[in-house]
This record gives structure tokens, C-alpha cells and sequence, in this order.
């Protein structure tokens, strides 16, 4: 587009240029942070990742999030502002700060009709609501979650969901159904994502013994 503008005369392609520029730069911020989490994740009990630490995976999150506002692009804006609720609850802890995002991210996914992000917004959601004690709304997040996820076959993610449930049912007294969803964790997460087992395992010695 620039040689055609300088030396073809012919500008008219500048502007669809720098926006698809601007597209893919929201696309590498976003996935530069996605990246950092993953880093986070594996390093959480050991050693924490100073670029999480530090606000570097926020400000890769929240630059996409500019980026796709300035785009209209409602699906990668509901996108970003769902790693940005996750920094929060995760890395920082903090569901106050969270939450708001995470439930403006739910309505720009749900606009979008991005039915992944709309499931891992309902899982972080649901995650707020048992930190705070609220199990009946964690396990309503948390199975609407689980539907979409097998609906559209993200099996790994059913998997992750599955343990969460676990915890929850046995939270609510419901004991057998707490075995019951720890073992379908960690059948799908034998077949399809052994990253998941370890939390199978843990889940398994806190709640079975």
C-alpha cells in the first residue's frame, strides 16, 4: 500500500492498511499476554513470573482492548477485557476488580456471539462466587459453563470445569456427586489434557481422602 501510494498515486488503500496493521497488533498483544499468564500458571507455588508480577501482562491485555475498541471489533474487545478480569482474580487476587470486568466482558462476548469466552467468563465468574461463599450461584456459573464447553467441544475446559464442581458439590454436603464429577475429570483429562490431571489429583485427595 505504500508503494502504491507514493509511487502509484493511489492512496486509497491507506486507511484499510492501517487498520488491518492495527488488527494484528491488538492480535499479538493479546496473545503476547496469553502467553505471560501461561508462564504465570506454571510458575505459581514455585517461583512467580516477574513480568505478571509487574503489571506486563495487564498492559498487553488492556493495549488489545484499546486496540479492538478502536476497531469496533466487539468479539476482541470482550476477549481482552476477559484476560483482563482474569489478571485480576488471578495473578492479583482481587474479585472487586474482577467481577466488573469480567461481566462486561460477558456482554460483549454474548454479542458477539463467542461462545468460548462467554464459557470461560462464566468459569471465573463462577470462581468469584465461591470464593465468596455463594455456592448455589458458583455451581449455576460453573454448569452453564460445562454445557457450552461440551456443546461446542472444548473437552479440556469440561475437564477443568468438572474439578471446580467437584469442590462445590462437596462444599454443598453432595458427596457422591462429588466423586462422581472428579471421575469424568479425569477420564477426559486422561484422553484430552493430561495439564489437568494434577488438579484431578489434588481434588481427589481433598475430597476422597
Amino acid at each position: 500500500m505504500y508503494e502504491l501510494a507514493v509511487f502509484g498515486g493511489d492512496a486509497s488503500g491507506l486507511v484499510g492498511a492501517e487498520r488491518d496493521l492495527t488488527a494484528v497488533e491488538a492480535d499479538v498483544a493479546l496473545a503476547r499476554g496469553r502467553l505471560l499468564h501461561a508462564r504465570y500458571l506454571e510458575q505459581r507455588g514455585e517461583s512467580r513470573d516477574e513480568l505478571s508480577a509487574n503489571g506486563e501482562e495487564l498492559a498487553l491485555f488492556e493495549r488489545a482492548a484499546h486496540l479492538y475498541r478502536a476497531l469496533a471489533d466487539v468479539r476482541g474487545e470482550g476477549e481482552a477485557l476477559f484476560w483482563i478480569g482474569a489478571f485480576h482474580q488471578v495473578v492479583r487476587r482481587d474479585d472487586e476488580v474482577a467481577v466488573p470486568v469480567l461481566e462486561r466482558a460477558q456482554a460483549l462476548a454474548t454479542e458477539a456471539q463467542d461462545t468460548l469466552t462467554i464459557s470461560y467468563v462464566l468459569r471465573h465468574l463462577g470462581i468469584a462466587e465461591h470464593t465468596a461463599g455463594r455456592l448455589d450461584a458458583a455451581r449455576a456459573h460453573l454448569e452453564e459453563s460445562t454445557r457450552i464447553r461440551r456443546e461446542i467441544g472444548f473437552l479440556p475446559g469440561v475437564a477443568a470445569n468438572l474439578v471446580g464442581l467437584a469442590y462445590i458439590a462437596a462444599g454443598q454436603g453432595r458427596h457422591k456427586d462429588a466423586g462422581r464429577l472428579i471421575e469424568e475429570a479425569d477420564e477426559i483429562a486422561n484422553d484430552r489434557a493430561p495439564g489437568i490431571l494434577a488438579h484431578v489429583g489434588e481434588a481427589r485427595r481433598d475430597l476422597t481422602g
